[in-house]
């Protein structure tokens, strides 16, 4: 078997997909993208799939290891997340070549539905109550929201307070059964993250997701020692090398690695190996699209310390397009009573909808997403 033909689709709301053919007519599918750069991912999957043409796709750790150690400058989002795609791809086609899902592939399962949660609010935070009433009466037992709007270095009481009253309002609306990861999406700078997670603290969260930026990082064990909430961090790491130091540091309870973003199913699997020595537990980040969880689903059927599952049916940035659009099978992630099954369909377990991803990808994305600025004129923290 070698490979053909590796074609890109930019499609929306926000997802680019891979499709990778193979002279046997088996192919697989892989998605990544970047915010607000889907021409540099889209310029690196094309750059890299150069190498990958003419090869039999089946020895995926090989690949991998030629395609990230090969160029000689390693890493970074654009090159991750390029690689993830294909080697998502190279996974499915693997296994819809042995008959079997990557996960059984792989030595799995250890589980055969994992719980997932559901995002209430937008991009500022509004509206929590109502939507947290929605995801329980949907069947969700855990829901995320933000935290905050943009924060400066030293900012307001009234903003503390508004970021405690939209949390409160989740509580009064719900009681305290509802599990509810708070985002700080790294708008808040270290001066304040302290003061944010104190009071918010008595709201009882399942964990604070990125409380600080990642190149923060050192900042965190400080943190850690000042709250009992878990933290929670990786979406904006790339690399088994990038989370080592997060590992060592010890403030981190969950690690949230992307696999459109970290490396695809083949790093993302040793990311978590090395999360699991550590005792550390794994909340895969997936606000992405139906391959994209496809791919985080056969890791949570393989990973022990797997605990919850991101995923982003209904969010708010899904207005033009959702994750079933693009499938076959509109059944593929069921929720029941808060819980999706692992699919074990042969490779990631889905069926993707290539006509209508043609159909779409000649629409290709919306506007750029704007920068947002703090009242000075300022770059605020998205």
């Amino acid at each position: 078997m070698k490979i053909t033909k590796v074609e890109t689709f930019v499609v929306p709301p926000r997802w680019l997909f891979v499709k990778m053919e193979t002279d046997e007519g088996i192919h697989g599918w892989g998605e990544a993208i970047l915010q607000n750069r889907p021409k540099a991912v889209e310029a690196a999957i094309s750059d890299l799939a150069e190498l990958l043409v003419g090869e039999d796709p089946t020895p995926v750790e090989a690949h991998w290891t030629r395609l990230y150690r090969g160029g000689f400058y390693r890493g970074g989002g654009t090159l991750m997340s390029a690689l993830s795609a294909l080697d998502q791809a190279m996974w499915d086609i693997k296994g819809k070549t042995l008959g079997t899902s990557i996960c059984r592939m792989l030595g799995g399962p250890v589980r055969k539905k994992i719980q997932v949660y559901t995002w209430i609010g937008g991009d500022r935070p509004e509206a929590t109550g109502e939507a947290a009433q929605q995801a329980v009466e949907r069947g969700f037992k855990a829901v995320k929201m933000l935290a905050c709007e943009e924060m400066n270095y030293i900012d307001s009481n009234a903003r503390i307070d508004a970021a405690a009253s939209h949390v409160a309002a989740v509580r009064n609306a719900v009681g305290f059964d509802l599990n509810v990861g708070i985002d700080f999406h790294g708008r808040v700078h270290r001066p304040m993250v302290k003061t944010l997670a104190r009071v918010l603290e008595p709201l009882r969260p399942m964990f604070y997701e990125e409380p600080l930026l990642s190149e923060h990082s050192d900042a965190l064990i400080d943190l850690a020692h000042s709250t009992i909430v878990p933290l929670a961090l990786g979406e904006r790491l790339f690399t088994r090398w990038e989370f080592k130091k997060i590992f060592e540091g010890g403030a981190v309870a969950l690690i949230q690695p992307d696999a459109s973003h970290a490396g695809g199913i083949t790093e993302t699997k040793k990311i978590a190996a090395m999360a699991e020595s550590y005792d550390i537990g794994l909340a895969l980040h997936c606000p992405l699209g139906p391959i994209a969880l496809a791919a985080c689903l056969q890791l949570d059927g393989l990973c022990q310390n797997a605990v919850i599952q991101e995923q982003s049916l209904g969010i708010h940035y899904n207005k033009t397009n959702d994750l079933l659009d693009y499938l076959v099978d509109s059944e593929t992630f069921k929720f029941t009573d808060g819980y999706v099954d692992i699919p074990d369909r042969p490779g990631l377990g889905i069926e993707i909808n290539e006509e209508y991803v043609r159909k779409r990808a000649a629409i290709g994305l919306g506007p750029r997403r704007e920068l947002w600025k703090h009242p000075d004129g300022s770059f605020a923290e998205w």
